[in-house]
């Protein structure tokens, strides 16, 4: 899709943009189902990297100490308690710059991942960079999907990040896509880019072949500590007009309303599904940003007639 084209959409008058969305996602999808979405960060801090709105960045004196990969055991719980709140995919992350074949933690999180794959939900992980070689291997694991955004433009990417490139995040989506895992990839708004910014990600985002599985809207969090602390809070409205927009371009996709939600009124958040959102993390936690509690996430979904999408879980996983 041309970037003019996704200019054209965005800017069409904000309920005729909603009601078009809403056509669209109708099409493709139930009206009434959205994924909930288990985070955890399995290993936390300590990360070399320097994105800019990270507070697990080791550049930054952000108050987050790094800690040690989790065990099995303790994932496993974690995990177990998801299922059982009603999770319907399971994703860990890893603040690091990438993984390694032969690394003896790289080994661990494979053997965590396989005992994961067992609960019954899908199974997503962000691992940083990875070869075609570590992603067969994640593949084999039991991983149905690999979060890797790519955050912003490709112009305004080096604003945010310079230890590692733009094209290097597309190195790795191409090696998840090369061993047949579903690629979860979106990016993050209100990190001082520009509305162009917005859709020259989603356009980046529509050239991919295969097309995303999942695409995660997140909204900045800002973190004390790091280089994007001062950010304003994004507009809710501009949230669904990409939102809107994104369902359009990528009417397959699971959209998510991802990091930020602390932010949005009830009404807020209602809007954003009727305008493609079909899926949120769950859970009172992210990487290490809050979130909304389980029971008022149950609450809202209850008052919207929401349910539970049922997983996909891969052949990996033993279905």
């Amino acid at each position: 899709m041309q970037i003019s084209d996704l200019q054209d959409i965005y800017a069409t008058p904000f309920f005729d943009l909603i009601s078009r969305a809403r056509s669209v996602y109708l099409e493709h999808w139930s009206g009434n189902e959205v994924q909930l979405c288990t985070l955890l960060s399995i290993k936390t801090g300590g990360c070399s990297e320097d994105c800019g709105y990270c507070a697990q960045s080791a550049r930054y004196s952000t108050g987050v100490q790094a800690e040690k990969l989790m065990s099995t055991e303790d994932v496993l719980a974690v995990a177990r308690r998801a299922s059982e709140n009603g999770s319907t995919r399971f994703c860990m992350g890893a603040a690091w710059k990438g993984v390694r074949e032969g690394d003896s933690r790289f080994e661990q999180v494979l053997g965590t991942i396989e005992e994961v794959s067992k609960l019954g939900m899908e199974v997503c992980v962000t691992l940083g960079q990875l070869s075609v070689s570590e992603a067969h291997k994640l593949k084999a694991a039991g991983v149905k999907a690999y979060n890797h955004n790519i955050d912003t433009s490709p112009e305004y990417y080096p604003s945010v990040v310079s230890t590692h490139t733009f094209q290097d995040r597309l190195n790795t989506i191409r090696a998840v896509q090369d061993a047949g895992m579903d690629v979860c990839c979106g990016g993050i708004i209100g990190m001082g880019e520009t509305e162009l910014d917005r859709l020259k990600m989603l356009q980046v985002l529509t050239t991919f072949d295969p097309a995303p599985e999942s695409v995660p809207i997140n909204c900045l969090m800002p973190m004390a500590g790091t280089p994007l602390e001062e950010q304003p809070p994004i507009e809710v409205f501009e949230l669904v007009r990409l939102i809107a927009t994104t369902r359009i371009a990528l009417p397959k996709a699971k959209v998510r309303l991802s990091a930020g939600r602390t932010r949005l009124t009830r009404e807020g958040q209602a809007l954003a599904f009727f305008a493609g959102a079909n899926s949120i993390f769950y859970g009172d936690k992210l990487l290490t940003a809050a979130n909304p509690g389980v029971e008022e996430d149950r609450d809202l979904l209850r008052e919207l007639n929401l349910v539970a999408q049922k997983p996909a879980v891969s052949a990996a996983c033993g279905s």
